[in-house]
């Protein structure tokens, strides 16, 4: 009786291992032979774009059957539109993934009828950066400084994709702290990506834009504006100076000088979170969690890639890498919040 009882614990421990190698094998050949899209709430060309080919290019290599990678462009609404596609059209079997704005949540926040997406819901993959911010100013505009901008009697005009973009909410940040700082933005909003912007920038359309610090430093046109001195910066966003911008003022120096209420920086905590979020890659809700563990490790190998990294320090881009574990949690905080911080972006967006 004992021989036949080990023999059948035998049989079962066996029958698991097989069936447990088995599942395992299936899990990792489900990529072998696919094809992964990552859809891009922007124009090709855009900042958002370039990581996402980046991606495409040497990201399969990292996935078990080294699926192709391919990437959709899919412009509108301050990549709300993409956002709406991934989270509540895609399937759930980590072949879509999407690159949005990282402040796509204050429109969830505020109630926007537009919204398709539970913002801590989405599928967060990784981000290669943290990123902060800053504000472009044309040289022969009459706004040389927030000072400037404080006295004007016509506000500078600056473009925006959307409201849930950075050209949206930095000038609306000192807009909401108008009774510290005094200043006024004139927000033209609808263009389809930064580069349509930057042209409107460049035939005098428009004086101003914000986006991220690394873009700035990154490509053209800034690096040849730079060098004529077409554009100045006049804010930034993060709580210390960028080295890059080490004579240019952050919003928390400003809030400081100006006596910013405490309601008000709470507020400006929460817009600022975005900044952590950095340029997010998110998948769809639903997604089996081994095949999560697979896209994650892969994104996180990739940005450890010597190749890859070859590439990023030719390009110049920064790199300040945040795992999908933290942008997860990030994600989850942001969106709870209070009541009175919630009416307060109301207000500040415009709602």
């Amino acid at each position: 009786m004992r021989k036949i009882f080990w023999s059948i614990i035998a049989m079962m421990i066996t029958g698991f291992v097989l069936l447990s190698g088995a599942a395992h094998a299936t899990t990792h050949e489900f990529y072998k032979g696919k094809t992964i899209k990552i859809v891009v709430g922007f124009l090709a060309g855009d900042v958002y774009d370039l990581w996402a080919r980046l991606y495409a290019q040497h990201m399969p290599k990292q996935i078990p059957g080294k699926p192709d990678i391919i990437v959709q462009n899919m412009t509108g609404a301050g990549s709300m539109i993409a956002a709406n596609h991934v989270y509540s059209v895609a399937k759930p079997d980590g072949l879509t993934l999407g690159s949005t704005l990282p402040a796509l949540y204050f429109d969830q926040l505020i109630g926007r009828k537009e919204i398709q997406f539970d913002w801590a819901k989405f599928v967060w993959i990784g981000s290669p950066v943290q990123n902060e911010h800053q504000m472009y100013m044309r040289s022969d505009a009459p706004y040389k400084t927030i000072e400037d901008i404080r006295k004007a009697t016509v506000p500078p005009k600056c473009g925006t994709t959307g409201t849930g973009s950075t050209g949206y909410y930095i000038p609306k940040l000192p807009k909401l702290m108008e009774e510290a700082l005094g200043t006024k933005f004139n927000l033209v909003t609808g263009y389809q990506g930064g580069q349509d912007i930057d042209l409107a920038v460049e035939r005098g359309e428009l004086h101003c834009r914000a986006f991220t610090i690394e873009a700035f430093f990154a490509r053209e046109p800034f690096l040849t504006w730079r060098k004529r001195g077409f554009v100045r910066n006049v804010i930034q966003s993060g709580r210390t100076r960028d080295a890059k911008l080490s004579d240019v003022p952050t919003i928390y120096e400003l809030m400081d000088q100006y006596k910013t209420p405490e309601a008000t920086r709470r507020l400006a905590n929460v817009v600022l979170a975005a900044g952590a979020l950095g340029r997010p890659l998110v998948g769809t809700p639903g997604i089996p969690p081994e095949r999560v563990t697979i896209l994650r490790e892969a994104f996180n190998k990739t940005l450890k890639d010597p190749d890859f990294l070859a590439e990023i320090e030719r390009r110049k881009y920064e790199l300040q890498p945040v795992k999908g574990e933290e942008l997860e949690a990030m994600a989850k905080d942001v969106i709870a919040q209070p009541p009175d911080v919630i009416e307060r972006m109301r207000k500040l967006l415009g709602k």
